[in-house]
């Protein structure tokens, strides 16, 4: 089992920045991608991005491309998502997400974090 827990989520107005983090404990020992989805009210968990065990290869929506970047910290459990350029459109419930394979886009992902609120203001 792995757990995961965000941080860094909050209120920014449009134009700012923000840095979510997210730590994985547990069987951590594996390689695992991580990566990150968002949900609005009333709509389906969107993916957002995604980073391979090794930080070597990274992918990502086409909504974010250009404003935001994810990396992984040297010891691989922690990934952070760096968000830019904010849009009222991004105000959501940040989600970090897990699992072994690469590279998922759909909601498949085997471990999901309890989210983060992110709210951009107009």
């Amino acid at each position: 089992q792995v757990q995961l827990v965000e941080s860094g989520g909050g209120l920014v107005q449009a134009g700012g920045s923000l840095r979510l983090s997210c730590t994985a404990s547990g069987r951590t020992g594996s390689k695992y991608t991580m990566g990150w989805f968002l949900q609005t009210p009333g709509k389906e968990r969107e993916f957002v991005a995604a980073i391979k065990w090794n930080g070597r290869s990274t992918y990502y929506a086409d909504s974010v491309k250009g404003r935001f970047t994810i990396s992984r910290a040297s010891d691989k459990n922690t990934v952070y998502l760096q968000m830019t350029s904010l849009k009222p459109e991004d105000t959501a419930v940040y989600y970090c997400v897990a699992d072994s394979r690469w590279v998922l886009t759909t909601t498949e992902y085997d471990y999901w974090g309890q989210g983060t609120q992110v709210a951009v203001s107009s």
